[in-house]
């Protein structure tokens, strides 16, 4: 009998641009204990991305937040809850694409002239 992975973060996008760290916490608190929050921003820019990881104190709460809060509506929006998937996953789901041809360029016209037919 296989037993279920263990979720280690809890994914979760579709989160209004107006909601604060606080919010976020007082929503799965309801769940259980909360560890961490991390709201992912904008390296450039700074601003918020819509999209968080969130761990809880144990497995059973983890999943417990899954099940409850997947299109729960928080403030504007109703938000997308989901087990966060490892690098390792990430790696094996997503197929390597090579570069094996050129790109077609098209000739550039310079600004200010018209093309002659």
């Amino acid at each position: 009998m296989k037993t279920k992975a263990k979720i280690k973060d809890i994914f979760v996008a579709e989160i209004s641009f107006e909601a604060t760290e606080e919010d976020l916490h007082k929503l799965f608190s309801v769940c259980g204990t909360v560890r961490s929050i991390n709201m992912v921003t904008d390296q450039r820019t700074g601003l918020f991305k819509g999209v968080a990881f969130i761990r809880m104190a144990n497995d059973a709460e983890n999943r417990e937040a899954i099940n409850m809060l997947d299109g729960t509506r928080l403030i504007d929006r109703c938000i997308i809850v989901s087990a966060a998937k490892t690098k390792e996953e990430l790696m094996a789901a997503e197929p390597i694409i090579e570069m094996t041809e050129k790109k077609a360029r098209r000739k550039r016209v310079p600004k200010g002239r018209k093309k002659v037919r």
